[in-house]
């Protein structure tokens, strides 16, 4: 019996929502460095760090998908589109923040709950990542491989809780290349399927230099995807901060950019290369724009090469992309349109429950709505078959 005896979606792109017990022996160990969570009476439950109070969340923030059966008037929605964002002043939104933990649905911190909020939006499971993405970026370096080793340990309790319908996605602390290599040997033994890593290199790196080839090597021979997700970082570059002073409908619809340096080392730069069967995803990136992107890099390879004919030689990069390559989409037509450029087996539907973009709790609806006019193939292969085909499900 597996996942593909069930006919309806898988979420490629879920999250999860770090639970009291992640942070667990944190600022005993780390101090005032580490995270924790605080209730703050009248205001919530939130994720703090003491000596780094701009990193402080209300755990809210990042359920909001959540709380939508709670509406009196259900949000808008568009054909074929999510549910519009809401207001942040709606009053069943700040009860929300208010109530913190308390006032979430059992399932957005107990695997074995979590299945009652998929079988409200039509979906079998879901590839969990991170709900929250500073775990990614802690220049404590000790204190960031603690907290990703605790994060494991829970998310693997949530999926063994969840009886397969969680497939979460290990954290692996690229940082420390050694200890990166300790902790993804860990992991392959607690049998995780896939894991995520920081959608940029950690400042002054590349992933394709030579460091995190032995990575690269252990994550092929396990047969494991490696995924990127948007919002991910390793750190924040300096382009990216002067992005913070344009508008800020410009930085939410130039999110793809966040990942083009990272592909093109990984594809340009010899990882595809020298590690052919190894798959990478894209999430949360959507898809829409990779055809046209993948015309402009390999361009930009033939001229580079015809400069610097010292380098190897431009290769078919549409190739390598259907290969190697794989990107979740929520509700981006675009990307279906695209989908004989680049390849209707690339591509994975994700509802990114239980963030804002998520199309929860009527998933099954905005899918019918954005497959009408493709084929029961198509459709079956871009929301079930190939996540359950690349996650071994």
């Amino acid at each position: 019996m597996t996942l593909l005896d069930d006919p309806r979606p898988i979420s490629a792109d879920s999250h999860a929502l770090e639970g009291p017990e992640v942070f667990e022996g944190l600022p005993e160990q780390f101090g005032d460095d580490a995270p924790r969570i605080v209730s703050k009476e009248g205001e919530g439950d939130f994720i703090t760090i003491p000596n780094n109070p701009k990193r402080t969340r209300n755990v809210a923030v990042m359920a909001l998908a959540g709380t939508r059966l709670d509406y009196k008037t259900p949000l808008p929605r568009e054909h074929a589109t999510k549910p519009s964002a809401g207001s942040i002043s709606d009053p069943e939104i700040q009860a929300y923040f208010k109530g913190g933990y308390a006032a979430m649905r059992p399932g957005l911190t107990d695997g074995a709950r979590r299945p009652d909020d998929q079988d409200i939006d039509g979906v079998s499971a879901e590839v969990l990542y991170p709900g929250w993405f500073s775990m990614f970026s802690l220049p404590n370096l000790d204190l960031l491989v603690a907290l990703q080793r605790n994060y494991n340990n829970w998310m693997s309790n949530q999926q063994t809780a969840s009886n397969g319908r969680l497939v979460g996605l290990a954290a692996i602390p690229v940082q420390v290349p050694e200890v990166a290599l300790e902790e993804l040997e860990r992991v392959i033994k607690l049998g995780f399927k896939g894991v995520c890593l920081p959608s940029n290199a950690p400042k002054g790196r590349r992933y394709c230099d030579e460091e995190y080839e032995p990575m690269w090597s252990m994550l092929e021979e396990a047969r494991l995807p490696v995924a990127f997700h948007v919002a991910c970082w390793s750190h924040i570059p300096d382009w990216q901060k002067a992005m913070a002073a344009r508008d800020s409908i410009v930085q939410y619809a130039g999110s793809p950019t966040l990942i083009h340096d990272t592909m093109v080392e990984l594809m340009v730069r010899g990882v595809c290369a020298r590690h052919p069967n190894l798959k990478f995803v894209l999430a949360e990136f959507n898809a829409g724009w990779v055809a046209h992107w993948l015309d402009k890099v390999q361009q930009g390879w033939a001229r580079d090469y015809a400069k610097d004919p010292s380098h190897p030689p431009p290769v078919n990069v549409l190739e390598i992309w259907k290969r190697q390559f794989f990107a979740t989409i929520e509700d981006d037509t675009a990307a279906i349109a695209t989908r004989d450029m680049i390849g209707e087996e690339t591509l994975l539907w994700g509802s990114d429950y239980p963030h804002t973009d998520s199309t929860w709790p009527c998933s099954a609806k905005v899918i019918e709505e954005m497959f009408e006019n493709y084929s029961p193939e198509t459709r079956d292969k871009i929301t079930r078959t190939n996540v359950a085909n690349l996650y071994s499900l």
